[in-house]
C-alpha cells in the first residue's frame, strides 16, 4: 500500500548469450554483454547519480552526472553510455567524481527556480534527489545572469502543465515521445543555452501533434511536465496496482492515492501488456468514476413514463426478483434473459451467466461480443480449435511482416499501436487492408509498404485473391501443411482457391484493389519471414464476418505463419474484457470455456457443481431477444454494464423492443441510453471499486484491485449474488477469489489460475493448467488445439446492402483515440476537449458534388433511417465512402445502420450501409424525438422520489 517506486536501473536491460564479469567499487558483477556500467552497478545495489538516464529509454549521456572512473582508462566516461567489459574495474565514487558532479549540479540549479517547498513535485523530484545525493549545499553563481526563470507555463493541455522554467533539457520527454510512443511530437529547439523543449513548431501542447499518452510526463525528472491533479491535490501517499478498464490491451497501472482518492494513474513498468506505457484514456481519463452523474442509490418505477423512486438495496433487489418471477409465471420460463458486460470483471460476468442458467432456468444470455467479435469465436474455433488470438503482444517484436486488416491500432489499441510502430521503425514491413487511410499508412518514420484500399464489404474476395497468389505461385509452406493440417480439407481448399475466379485480376472489380498491388502484398506476406495478422471490427462486423476470419486463418496456415513468435492470427478486442466475457460462457450456446450446452459431460459437470438441471438447447441471442420482445414472448431483461440502446444496430428496432418489455433491470454507473427504458436501476461499480480480473486480447488474465470503496456500497458481483438469492437460487461467495476458484475447477483453460498465482506472476495467459502452469504466450506451437488445422472454403457472397442511385455512398464506422465505445466514460472526462462530437468524414469529390463545405450540417439517410452530423472533408476516405464514429448517443449513428448480420453469429454489419448525404439545416426527426425523450427521462431522474417503496 506504500508509494514505493519501482527501481530505475538507468538503462534498458540487455539480453545476450555471453555474460561479462567486472568489478564495481570492489564488488564482482556478472551481467549480459552489452549492459551499461550504470545498469550493472544498479544490479549490484550501487546507484550512480543520473538525470537524463532512465531504464525505459535508450542511454543519451547528456547530463554528465553519471561519470565514473575506469582503471587504465582515460577521462571520466558516462556510465549510461559505456558498456561493460570483461575484467573491467570501475570506481563510481571518489573525491574527483564528487567534485565534478557537484559542479554539474550547481550549473543546473543556477538556472532553476528554488521553490522546492511550494513546488508540486516536492518529494517526488529527481533533480531535488540528485542535488542531495551529490552533496550540493550552495550555488556560487547567483541568479543575476541570463536564465530561463521567466519562461511562461503552458496550461493548454487539460491534464498536464508544461513549465519550461523548470526544464533541464535532459531530452527525456523528447526521447519518450520518439522511442516509447512513436509520435515524434516533441523536439529540442535551438542550440546551446537557448535549447528548449518544443511541442511541434513552437506550438502549445494542445495544438501540437501530442496525443497526451503521458510518456513525456512520466519521463520528466522535474516539475516541468506535471499532472494537474498533482498540482491541485499534492503528491500521493500510497498506490495499488490494477488493470485499465478501457480497451483490450489491458494495461497495468498503479493507482496513486491520497486516502481513498485517486490522484494519478501511473503505467506500471512491470505490466506485461504495456511495459510502463499508456494512452490518454488509461493515463488521465479516470475522472468518470467519481463524476457527479454517477447514480449511487437503487431506483424502481412501474413505467418508463413514471418518476424514479429511490429505494434501499433490499427493496430494489426484491422488486426485480418478484417481477422476473411474475413474468416467468405468466409468460413461461424462457420469457426473460440477461446480457453480460465486457466492461465488468470475469468473475462478475461468470455470475451473470450462472444466474441466467441456474436462477432463470434458461440459456437466454448473451454479451456485447455478439455485436463485435462473435465471428472471431466462430471462425477460429472452426479452423484452429480455440476462440482466441494466438500470440502475446510482445510477439510483434519478432515479426518481419505485419498485416493489419480492418483495425486501427493507434486509435483503438494505442499502447499496442506504439509497440507495433517501434517494430516497424526497426524495419518490419507493413501491409494495411482498410478502406480508409489510417495513421499507420503514413506517420513519422512509419509507412505502409502496401495500402490495399478495398471497398467496404469485399473482405472475403480480397482474402481469396491473396490466397490465390499463394497457391498458384507455389508459395504454400508444404511441410507445415503436411505435418500440421488436415490433408483432405487442405486439398479441397487448394482446388477451390486456385480457381481463376479468385485471381486478383478477376476480383479487382469487386475489391477495387489493383491486381498488381495485391499480388505484391501476397508475395510479401508469404515470403517476407515471420508474418503476423492483426485484425479488428473491420473484419468481423460484416455479413461475412465469420467467413473473413476463416479466410485469415486459411492464409496463415497455408504460409506456415502459426505456432511461434512473430506470426499468428491476432484479433484486437475492442473493450477491456471482451475476451473474458466470451471465456466466461456469455453466449447462449456455450458454457464457460467455449463448451456447447448440448455436450452432456460438460453440462453434467456444471449441473453437479451448481446443483440444478440445465437446458441442453441454446437460448436466445440478443437479436432474437429483440424479435421475441416484439412478438410478445420475451418480457424481462437483466442488463449489466452494457448499453444496447446505443451500441446495437437499427436503433429504432432496438428501442421498440425495449419499450415492449415489462421489466428491464439495468445495472450501470450512469443513466445510459438503455437505462432510460429501465424499470429497475441497480447502481454499478467502476473498476476502481472492485476486485476481480480482466482478460485482454492476448488472453492475459490480469488483476483488478479495489482502490476505493464502492460509491453505492456494493461491487457488481455482490449485486448479482443478491439478485440470485432473492430469486431463490443460493449464491454465497465471500470474495471474487472464490468465484475464480470455481471457474478454475470447471474450466480446463483456467485450471491453474488463482489470485495467489496472479499476485505472484502479475498476470497469466490462458491456457493455464498442469501442462502450462505459467500460462501460454503462443498457442498452437506444436499442434492445433483441435489436433490438425482445418481449412474451410470461403465463398464470397456480396452483402444484401447495395448502393444505388438513391443511396450511392457506403457508410462505414470506427473509433477515435480520445473516446471509447459508447462514450459513457470518456464523455465525462476532459477528453471531450479533443473530440466533442461525432463527425462524418467525406471525400472532397463527394462533398463538392453535393455542395458541402467543411463543418456543414449534413443529413445521412439510409434504408433504416436518417440522422444529421457535421461534415469533415478529408481524403482519408476514398470517393464513394463516408465514415463516422459512434461515441455520442445524439449522433444516432446506429439509427442508419441496418439489421444485416453475419450468417453464422448475427454480428451486425456496421461497416457497410448504403447512404445518401445532403446538406441540411436542422436535426433529423429521430434526433428531435431523441432530444425530447432524453429531456423527459433526465427530468424524471432529477425529480425522483426519495422515499421507501411500497
Amino acid at each position: 500500500m506504500s508509494l514505493m517506486r519501482d527501481k530505475d536501473y538507468g538503462t534498458p536491460a540487455k539480453s545476450a548469450e555471453k555474460h561479462v564479469t567486472l568489478e564495481i567499487d570492489g564488488f564482482q558483477v556478472t551481467v549480459p554483454e552489452g549492459t551499461s556500467i550504470m545498469r550493472a552497478a544498479a544490479a549490484a545495489g550501487i546507484d550512480i547519480p543520473k538525470l537524463c538516464a532512465t531504464d525505459s529509454l535508450e542511454p543519451f549521456g547528456s547530463c554528465r552526472l553519471c561519470l565514473v572512473q575506469i582503471e587504465g582508462g582515460r577521462g571520466y566516461p558516462a556510465s549510461c553510455t559505456t558498456p561493460v567489459g570483461e575484467g573491467m574495474k570501475v570506481c563510481t565514487q571518489n573525491d574527483k567524481l564528487a567534485d565534478i558532479r557537484r559542479g554539474v549540479m550547481e550549473l543546473y540549479i543556477s538556472d532553476h527556480p528554488l521553490d522546492c517547498l511550494t513546488c508540486s513535485a516536492n518529494g517526488d523530484c529527481e533533480l531535488q534527489d540528485m542535488a542531495g545525493e551529490v552533496g550540493l549545499r550552495e550555488v556560487r553563481y547567483g541568479f543575476e545572469g541570463k536564465n530561463h526563470l521567466q519562461a511562461e507555463t503552458d496550461h493548454s493541455n487539460p491534464y498536464f502543465s508544461f513549465d519550461p522554467s523548470k526544464c533541464i533539457v535532459c531530452s527525456r520527454c523528447v526521447r519518450a515521445c520518439e522511442e516509447t510512443q512513436g509520435t515524434f511530437a516533441l523536439t529540442i529547439d535551438s542550440r546551446g543555452f537557448d535549447s528548449k523543449v518544443s511541442p511541434g513548431q513552437m506550438e502549445d501542447f494542445l495544438d501540437s501533434e501530442c496525443v497526451s499518452c503521458g510518456a513525456c510526463v512520466q519521463a520528466c525528472p522535474t516539475a516541468t511536465l506535471m499532472e494537474k491533479s498533482i498540482i491541485d491535490r499534492g503528491v500521493p501517499e500510497h498506490s495499488i496496482v490494477t488493470t485499465c478498464a478501457y480497451c483490450g490491451v489491458g494495461c497495468s497501472f498503479r493507482a496513486e492515492m491520497k486516502g481513498s482518492e485517486v490522484v494519478r494513474m501511473v503505467p506500471d513498468k512491470n505490466g506485461r501488456a504495456n511495459h510502463g506505457h499508456s494512452c490518454v484514456k488509461g493515463r488521465f481519463a479516470f475522472g468518470y468514476a467519481t463524476h457527479s452523474d454517477r447514480i449511487t442509490q437503487p431506483m424502481i418505477r412501474k413505467s418508463i413514463s413514471d418518476p424514479w423512486q429511490e429505494v434501499t438495496w433490499e427493496e430494489a433487489i426484491n422488486y426485480a426478483a418478484s417481477e422476473f418471477k411474475r413474468l416467468q409465471a405468466k409468460y413461461g420460463q424462457d420469457s426473460i434473459g440477461g446480457i453480460t458486460s465486457s466492461r465488468c470483471t470475469n468473475e462478475e460476468t461468470y455470475l451473470v451467466q450462472k444466474l441466467v442458467r441456474a436462477g432463470f432456468g434458461n440459456n437466454n444470455v448473451d454479451t456485447c461480443a455478439r455485436v463485435c467479435h462473435s465471428p472471431t469465436g466462430y471462425g477460429l474455433k472452426q479452423t484452429f480449435g480455440e476462440s482466441a488470438g494466438t500470440q502475446d503482444f510482445d510477439s510483434v517484436m519478432d515479426s518481419d511482416v505485419i498485416l493489419v486488416m480492418g483495425a486501427n491500432p493507434t486509435d483503438g489499441h494505442p499502447v499496442f499501436g506504439s509497440q507495433m510502430k517501434r517494430r516497424l521503425r526497426q524495419g518490419a514491413k507493413l501491409i494495411v487492408i482498410d478502406p480508409r487511410r489510417i495513421d499507420l499508412v503514413k506517420s513519422p518514420h512509419v509507412q505502409a509498404d502496401y495500402h490495399l484500399k478495398l471497398r467496404p464489404g469485399a473482405n472475403v474476395a480480397l482474402l481469396n485473391a491473396l490466397a490465390h497468389v499463394v497457391v498458384t505461385e507455389g508459395l504454400v509452406d508444404e511441410s507445415f501443411v503436411a505435418s500440421r493440417c488436415e490433408t483432405d480439407s487442405f486439398e479441397k481448399w487448394r482446388q477451390f482457391i486456385a480457381d481463376p475466379r479468385h485471381a486478383p485480376e478477376a476480383t479487382e472489380s469487386v475489391t477495387g484493389v489493383p491486381a498488381a498491388d495485391l499480388r505484391k502484398a501476397a508475395r510479401l506476406y508469404a515470403t517476407g519471414g515471420n508474418a503476423a495478422i492483426y485484425y479488428g471490427l473491420g473484419v468481423t462486423e460484416h455479413s461475412q464476418g465469420s467467413t473473413t476470419v476463416i479466410g485469415i486463418a486459411n492464409l496463415a496456415m497455408a504460409t506456415g505463419n502459426i505456432g511461434r513468435k512473430g506470426v499468428g492470427v491476432n484479433p484486437l478486442r475492442g473493450q477491456n474484457n471482451v475476451q473474458g466475457s466470451c471465456d466466461m460462457g456469455s453466449f447462449p450456446h456455450e458454457l464457460p470455456g467455449y463448451r456447447h450446452v448440448s455436450d452432456d459431460s460438460t453440462r453434467h459437470l456444471f449441473e453437479s457443481t451448481w446443483g440444478v438441471s440445465l437446458q441442453s438447447e441454446p437460448g436466445l441471442r440478443i437479436p432474437n431477444m429483440f424479435s421475441a420482445a416484439l412478438d410478445g414472448s420475451f418480457k424481462g431483461l437483466y442488463v449489466q454494464g452494457e448499453d444496447i440502446a446505443q451500441s446495437d444496430p437499427d436503433t429504432q428496432h432496438v428501442l421498440d423492443a425495449l419499450r415492449s418489455m415489462e421489466c428491464i433491470v439495468v445495472q450501470d454507473l450512469f443513466l445510459n441510453e438503455t437505462a432510460k427504458f429501465a424499470h429497475v436501476f441497480l447502481p454499478g461499480s467502476s473498476f476502481l471499486e472492485k476486485d476481480g480480473t480482466f482478460t485482454n486480447a492476448e488472453r492475459r488474465i490480469s488483476p483488478v484491485r479495489k482502490v476505493m470503496p464502492p460509491l453505492a456500497g456494493k461491487s457488481d458481483w455482490e449485486v448479482t449474488q443478491d439478485l440470485a438469492n432473492a430469486l431463490g437460487y443460493p449464491m454465497n461467495y465471500r470474495h471474487p477469489s472464490e468465484i475464480m476458484d470455481e471457474i478454475a475447477r470447471l474450466t480446463p483453460t483456467f485450471t491453474g489460475v488463482s489470485y495467489e498465482k496472479l499476485d505472484h506472476y502479475g498476470s497469466l495467459q490462458w491456457p493455464c493448467n498442469e501442462n502450462t502452469p505459467e500460462g501460454t504466450p503462443v498457442m498452437h506451437a506444436d499442434t492445433f488445439v483441435r489436433g490438425k488445422g482445418r481449412f474451410m472454403l470461403t465463398e464470397y457472397v456480396a452483402t444484401h446492402e447495395r448502393v444505388n442511385s438513391r443511396f450511392p455512398l457506403i457508410l462505414t464506422t470506427g473509433r477515435i483515440l480520445t473516446q471509447y465505445n459508447v462514450g459513457a466514460q470518456t464523455r465525462r472526462t476532459q477528453n471531450v476537449v479533443w473530440h466533442e462530437e461525432d463527425r462524418l468524414e467525406i471525400h472532397p469529390h463527394d462533398a463538392e458534388d453535393r455542395g458541402i463545405q467543411d463543418g456543414d450540417w449534413v443529413g445521412i439517410q439510409s434504408r433504416s433511417g436518417e440522422t444529421v452530423l457535421r461534415a469533415r472533408i478529408t481524403d482519408r476516405v476514398q470517393p464513394g465512402v463516408v465514415y463516422t464514429t459512434f461515441h455520442f448517443p445524439e449522433s444516432g449513428a446506429n439509427v442508419i445502420t441496418t439489421d444485416n448480420s453475419d450468417w453464422a453469429t448475427n454480428c451486425p454489419e456496421y461497416k457497410v450501409t448504403a447512404v445518401q448525404v445532403t446538406p441540411v439545416s436542422q436535426p433529423s426527426e429521430w434526433q428531435k424525438r431523441y432530444q425530447e425523450f432524453t429531456e423527459k427521462q433526465l427530468d424524471l431522474l432529477e425529480n425522483r422520489k426519495v422515499t421507501t417503496a411500497e
